[in-house]
């Protein structure tokens, strides 16, 4: 099920986070920081469990899945401001750089989970990030480099995409809308952004108030079925935690616990499938940081349980 290994392996770059950052954003740039901070405070992880990502992805990982005029737009910061307010952040050398580090966060993540069975990413989820346009707070997408990744490497054929994030990961449908080798699978609050929606190969448009009995047995009666129409050689999964019934741009009602529900579910049946996972920590917002960080801990204790049980 999974090579020898003792423990759980995170990844994490100290540069996911930077300052100086608006303190009224709605993106918490130091919710990665922040998280890193608790899972070792806590002592859910410790310093033995990070892995870092290369310092310097090679620009042909990102032109795999961009538009090279998009990709070396941002990089060299030529693009519109347009574009930049289409994303919502102001563009800095330093944006650059924690963009490129936390999507090379994702593919150490997939490749520590071909390897171990189950890896964790502190960071990732930038699933509005289409080929030529990035939107919602995401700019390059992590999810769809990462897929590639382990295609164009030989590490993996087929991967699937479960997106659990409150929002469609819109950009990751479109990047593989024609490609039968990433299956997408998204389910999301179907009356929140984005507002037009691409089509991913399987939507799961939930109703606003959604609770946790509701969603857990919707997912329920998916998850299996789509693991067995896709098929993949890695799962990467998106832990949304903006699901939560207190979460500001969220709409659905679940509980800490139906979160925790969840990502166990998610992790516990693709492990028994055989299938290894590499998570991200996907969406989150909240104005007190130290309660965010904790439901982002939330996948972590879930795949650390899921680990610990073999």
């Amino acid at each position: 099920m999974r090579a020898l290994c003792s423990r759980l392996p995170l990844v994490y770059h100290a540069k996911y986070s930077f300052e100086p950052w608006p303190a009224a954003h709605r993106f918490r740039m130091s919710k990665f920081v922040d998280l890193h901070d608790h899972l070792l405070g806590r002592g859910i992880a410790t310093k033995e469990q990070l892995h870092a990502p290369i310092d310097d992805p090679p620009d042909e990982w990102f032109t795999a899945v961009h538009d090279a005029d998009y990709y070396f737009g941002f990089t060299d910061g030529t693009l519109p401001a347009p574009a930049m307010r289409r994303i919502g952040f102001e563009w800095s050398a330093q944006l650059v750089e924690r963009t490129r580090l936390e999507c090379a966060g994702t593919v150490l993540a997939a490749r520590l989970a071909l390897e171990h069975g189950l890896a964790c990413n502190l960071g990732g989820g930038t699933h509005h990030a289409h080929r030529d346009f990035g939107s919602g707070f995401t700019i390059l997408n992590d999810l769809a480099v990462s897929a590639r990744y382990v295609q164009n490497t030989g590490l993996a054929a087929r991967v699937l995409i479960v997106d659990l994030d409150v929002h469609q990961g819109d950009g990751t449908a479109s990047i593989f809308a024609s490609d039968p080798t990433v299956y997408t699978l998204s389910f999301h609050c179907g009356k929140n952004f984005p507002f037009r929606k691409s089509r991913s190969d399987l939507d799961i448009d939930l109703p606003p108030g959604t609770s946790d009995d509701a969603y857990l047995a919707r997912l329920a009666d998916v998850l299996p079925r789509v693991l067995q129409v896709a098929e993949p050689d890695l799962v990467l999964y998106d832990a949304g935690v903006d699901v939560a019934a207190v979460d500001t741009l969220g709409y659905l009602d679940l509980s800490d616990d139906g979160i925790y529900q969840r990502d166990e579910y998610v992790l516990r049946t693709c492990r028994a499938a055989g299938l290894p996972v590499a998570t991200v920590i996907g969406g989150g917002y909240c104005t007190d940081l130290d309660e965010l960080a904790s439901r982002h801990a939330i996948v972590f204790r879930a795949a650390q349980a899921v680990w610990e049980r073999g």
